[in-house]
């Protein structure tokens, strides 16, 4: 998986792109450990290029949504395709997260 990251003013988007699976949650981590080491007061996980999900990429993302709230941070997620929110429904943890279809819509709706 190949993640990305751009800061708009307080807001960190964290970009994804590929398989979101086991092998990536390392890098996935390392990402996110850096992310909080800036001043930000929100992360946006752009998901629109994320063809895959798995149990330990679920997992991944309840930790990250555990530590934003922890800190005081929002978590939003961004364009997930169908078959990622369909994942997010079966297992009943869409309504853990805050979802916007646009990254767009996720970024503005910090203001």
């Amino acid at each position: 998986m190949r993640i990305e990251t751009q800061k708009y003013n307080e807001i960190m988007v964290v970009q994804l792109q590929g398989e979101f699976t086991a092998e990536a949650v390392k890098s996935f981590e390392d990402i996110i450990s850096g992310v909080f080491a800036a001043q930000i007061s929100g992360i946006v996980l752009d998901m629109s290029k994320v063809v895959q999900l798995d149990s330990r990429a679920l997992e991944q993302l309840l930790d990250l949504n555990e530590q934003c709230r922890e800190r005081l941070r929002q978590l939003k997620l961004a364009g997930l395709d169908e078959t990622c929110e369909k994942i997010l429904e079966v297992t009943r943890l869409l309504p853990q997260f805050d979802t916007y279809s646009e990254l767009t819509e996720a970024v503005k709706s910090f203001v």
